[in-house]
């Protein structure tokens, strides 16, 4: 049966969420043939008989797996002779490590900076819902994000300070090839890329944008091939 990905939609054909991206890459680093489905944020429905209403969503055969940790599990057990996302169990824990660092740092970070930018983008019969559930989320308005971006900036450097030191060291995060580990961070990344129409890393950042670029060329130029902004490729 065929595999298939629910991923988000904004307008212009835009894929900006950073978990349905990890789980893109993850479907890509396995050669996992599969078909990609965008929904909008209006449209849970299409996602329910997952149980939940957010993306990403794989159906692969009889199995439906949601949250983008949980789907790359499933394609490191469901496919164990591809290469590999981890690298074995040790390689699975800290992976999960740089999981819960993204969600809980960079993510975070990034967030009240990229908001206002999705929020211009998103498809228009969705801006509502959005502004409403972001707001809510950080007690923030929009407006206030975007007057307050400079500060959001400034405190963005020292979250990327390990990413600094350890691309100093190797190519990729998970050694001289990229794994998952490296999908999660530049998932962050992409979203940026996907919304935001100025490059978030100055031209200091030469070990970070050039580790970005390896990434968009990753899978025949896989996260360079859909819409946005290329003023942060």
């Amino acid at each position: 049966m065929a595999v298939v990905l629910y991923e988000r939609l904004c307008a212009d054909d835009r894929r900006p969420s950073p978990f349905c991206w990890r789980a893109r890459l993850a479907l890509a680093h396995k050669n996992v043939t599969h078909e990609i489905r965008a929904i909008r944020f209006g449209e849970a429905e299409k996602v329910a008989f997952s149980g939940q209403a957010k993306v990403p969503v794989l159906v692969d055969g009889q199995s439906v797996v949601h949250d983008s940790w949980a789907i790359a599990c499933h394609l490191e057990d469901t496919y164990p002779d591809a290469p590999s996302l981890f690298g074995g169990a040790g390689g699975r824990a800290l992976t999960r490590l740089v999981n819960h660092w993204v969600d809980h740092s960079l993510e975070r970070a990034l967030a009240p900076i990229l908001i206002p930018y999705l929020l211009a983008v998103a498809c228009p019969e969705d801006r509502a819902y959005y502004r409403q559930t972001r707001e809510a989320k950080f007690g923030l308005t929009i407006e206030q994000m975007t007057t307050r971006r400079a500060v959001f900036l400034e405190a963005l450097l020292p979250v990327l300070e390990p990413l600094r030191q350890r691309l100093t060291e190797t190519s990729f995060l998970c050694g001289e090839r990229p794994g998952y580990a490296d999908y999660l961070v530049f998932a962050d990344f992409q979203w940026a890329r996907s919304v935001c129409d100025r490059d978030l890393l100055g031209p200091e950042e030469k070990v970070l944008r050039a580790w970005r670029s390896c990434m968009l060329d990753l899978f025949g130029g896989l996260a360079r091939s859909v819409n946005a902004f290329e003023t942060a490729a």
